[in-house]
């Protein structure tokens, strides 16, 4: 399939530079079996979830894994933590005028410095002299789109109101909408709310450089789903009730284990798998999803879901109604 199927045109405009009220954005609403799109308000959406739904959300916790440092030249350095190999030793990104070597001293403040270990494509193995002041000196890493340095604000706004395990570098946007009140909504209404992790690693932000979408390879990303989560998803599934997916990383993590497993399995593990038009679903009902930049691996799973055709017409809607887009934008309810 071609990678231009996914494009579209969006004015620089509409992309979201600061978050509204959760609660308060634009909701677009598809339902695939009609070809229809309704546009709503995110608290209409309670009228779209059944009181036997499951719904299954991304517990991740941003880091703040943005840290600024210079080079013993003097030379500005940006590293971006990605993953923790051990308690001092991260796997990161850089950028700088330079990449440093390997042996290299980085200077974050008076107290911390990291030392270059060894260099793994774009990755590099970074030790830490004090590894426990890392996210004491880092700072929040708003997505690339979002032109302005991170404020106050962005340290609440930029996380779910469920959010517990550090470890993402992006936040599981679609979650951000949600505030403790209206999961008690969905709570009252009879909907089982069941947490799973998965850390959002940078990969959600690099382009699809191939033209032939089926070319893409998709960068691995870890998840944990504890046993409780695992046995309420087995249950709704054969219980026949629907599986309402807060994202795409927990899409991902639940397509990932029934494909490779049956059913849901409790305990570690990570997931590379890309989902575009032509892949079968074998567990997510509904799925509740930010709108994506064009030509996304983002947006090619929202168009698998609910239909490439009509997902695409969706977005030339909620362009024309001027929603706004990405992060800290507007979304989208698909069923």
């Amino acid at each position: 399939m071609d990678l231009e199927a996914f494009n579209y045109n969006l004015p620089k405009k509409l992309i979201a530079q600061y978050p509204l009220e959760r609660g308060t954005e634009k909701l677009i609403v598809v339902d695939r079996a009609r070809e229809k799109i309704y546009h709503r308000s995110f608290g209409d959406l309670v009228d779209y979830i059944r009181s036997e739904d499951c719904m299954v959300l991304n517990d991740s916790k941003v880091i703040p894994a943005r840290l600024l440092g210079w080079k013993a030249t003097g030379g500005k350095v940006e590293v971006l933590l990605v993953k923790r190999a051990t308690k001092d030793r991260w796997w990161c990104l850089f950028k700088a005028s330079k990449i440093p070597k390997e042996g290299a001293h980085i200077y974050f403040s008076n107290e911390l410095s990291g030392i270059i270990e060894k260099r793994q494509k774009d990755l590099f193995l970074v030790s830490f002299s004090r590894p426990e002041m890392i996210f004491s000196v880092g700072l929040l890493p708003l997505p690339p789109y979002i032109n302005r340095p991170p404020e106050k604000m962005d340290n609440k706004s930029y996380q779910t109101v469920y959010a517990r395990h550090d470890g993402s570098v992006a936040a599981p946007t679609a979650g951000l909408h949600f505030s403790l009140s209206f999961l008690n909504i969905l709570k009252d209404k009879g909907v089982e709310l069941v947490w799973i992790t998965l850390h959002i690693g940078p990969g959600t932000f690099r382009p699809v450089r191939v033209q032939r979408i089926e070319d893409h390879s998709m960068e691995r990303e870890d998840f944990f789903v504890s046993k409780d989560a695992a046995n309420a998803i087995n249950n709704a599934i054969k219980q026949q009730r629907r599986i309402i997916a807060v994202g795409t990383t927990t899409t991902r993590v639940i397509e990932h284990l029934l494909k490779e497993n049956g059913e849901i399995v409790e305990g570690p593990g990570s997931t590379g798998l890309f989902i575009y038009p032509g892949f079968k679903f074998k567990g997510v009902g509904g799925l509740l999803t930010n709108l994506h930049l064009p030509c996304s691996t983002l947006l090619m799973l929202t168009s698998a879901f609910g239909g490439q055709r009509v997902i695409m017409e969706a977005y030339r809607e909620a362009v024309i109604r001027k929603y706004r887009f990405f992060s800290y934008g507007d979304v989208m309810f698909i069923f």
